[in-house]
């Protein structure tokens, strides 16, 4: 996915699919987009190259292109236990190009991969921190899933929030 942008600066926006080769600089967007930006508690300050190589093999993952730097990262892993379902996770953009709605570039590639792969379902975190993202992720269709628990592990006062997009293939 390609897009001449007007925000200054901006001349080139790619978003490619990971391969296992990138799992390092996948690990290291992930801790630049996240420091300073979401709370320290939170395990994606920790991503090494062993657990986004697991993410890759088990899911998969897009690498957002800034004038042909890499900017930012999305993983996306089958939800275990659920049937044509992904939740998607780890999403960061570094901070020089936040503000420009870039991660939406992602975003649309990973649904447009649900929708290419029969996926009936996206899931999303949002750390109870982080409360602006459900109006963010409501705009491309999430809605807001109080039944569903978040399933991994997190170090915060409150679990976050899950939202899903549910697709009628």
């Amino acid at each position: 996915m390609s897009d001449d942008s007007s925000s200054e600066g901006i001349k080139n926006i790619l978003v490619t699919e990971a391969s296992l080769e990138d799992a390092q600089l996948i690990a290291d967007l992930t801790r630049a987009a996240w420091a300073d930006k979401v709370n320290p508690q939170s395990t994606g300050h920790q991503e090494t190259h062993e657990v986004v190589t697991k993410d890759l093999l088990r899911g998969g993952g897009y690498i957002l292109h800034v004038n042909n730097v890499p900017s930012g990262s999305l993983r996306w892993l089958p939800v275990e236990g659920e049937l044509n379902v992904w939740e998607v996770r780890r999403i960061g953009v570094l901070p020089v190009y936040r503000g420009k709605n870039l991660s939406a570039h992602m975003l649309e590639a990973v649904v447009h991969r649900a929708l290419a792969s029969d996926i009936n379902e996206l899931r999303v975190g949002v750390r109870a921190d982080q409360p602006r993202l459900v109006d963010y992720y409501a705009a491309y269709g999430f809605e807001l899933a109080p039944e569903l628990e978040y399933p991994h592990d997190y170090n915060a006062d409150a679990p976050p929030v899950m939202l899903r997009r549910i697709f009628n293939n």
